[in-house]
């Protein structure tokens, strides 16, 4: 099964897939929730699932799809490389996490390879996730006080938003300067969405 959003970019991989025997495309979902239905219905052996989707996220529509059947294998299909998507996708329960940019045969090989139970990481997600697992997590509070203060809002607007004092964010924004390693408050936002805390 293929969920995506983007007709063409569905029609596209159903394409490739049909030129190989080997394959057989049973479903398309164009959002987490049609996901979710279409996998009730046809039980597909492999689902490739885009990670940003309308209403239900490929996230949320992976952790579905894992409770109706613990078994599935589910390949998030994506743009995005960041280390905390990468993770959250993992944790929903994917069986792998592959980036939109690959060549149509390293699409069959892994598909071919999360079938049989393998659970691979392409060398470019594997190198993020490596490179960032020591880093400390952001709090639930820690992104959105960056998130705010990615929109160009001083601290005491960020309090104002958030119902929080002043000094509450300072304090917050001292803890994630030291978590991120950042120099200041923008480079902090570069290095959070290059991870993926939230979309560019």
């Amino acid at each position: 099964m293929i969920a995506d959003d983007h007709p063409l970019l569905r029609s596209g991989i159903a394409a490739v897939l049909a030129a190989d025997t080997g394959f057989s495309v049973v479903a398309e979902a164009s959002d987490g929730e049609d996901a979710i239905e279409q996998y009730r219905r046809f039980r597909p052996d492999v689902t490739l699932m885009d990670l940003q989707m309308p209403g239900l996220n490929g996230i949320d529509a992976t952790a579905a799809i894992r409770c109706l059947n613990p078994q599935a294998r589910i390949i998030i299909l994506t743009t995005f490389d960041g280390d905390v998507q990468v993770v959250r996708g993992l944790k929903a329960g994917a069986s792998g996490y592959l980036l939109k940019n690959l060549a149509r045969t390293e699409l069959r090989d892994y598909i071919v390879s999360v079938h049989a139970g393998q659970r691979p990481l392409p060398s470019q997600v594997a190198c993020n996730l490596a490179n960032n697992f020591q880093s400390d997590t952001l709090s639930k509070r820690e992104i959105e006080v960056l998130r705010c203060v990615a929109e160009g809002n001083s601290n005491q607007r960020v309090g104002q938003r958030l119902g929080l004092s002043e000094d509450t964010i300072k304090a917050h924004m001292k803890t994630i300067l030291q978590k991120l390693d950042a120099r200041d408050r923008t480079h902090a936002v570069m290095i959070a969405m290059r991870r993926g805390y939230w979309e560019n």
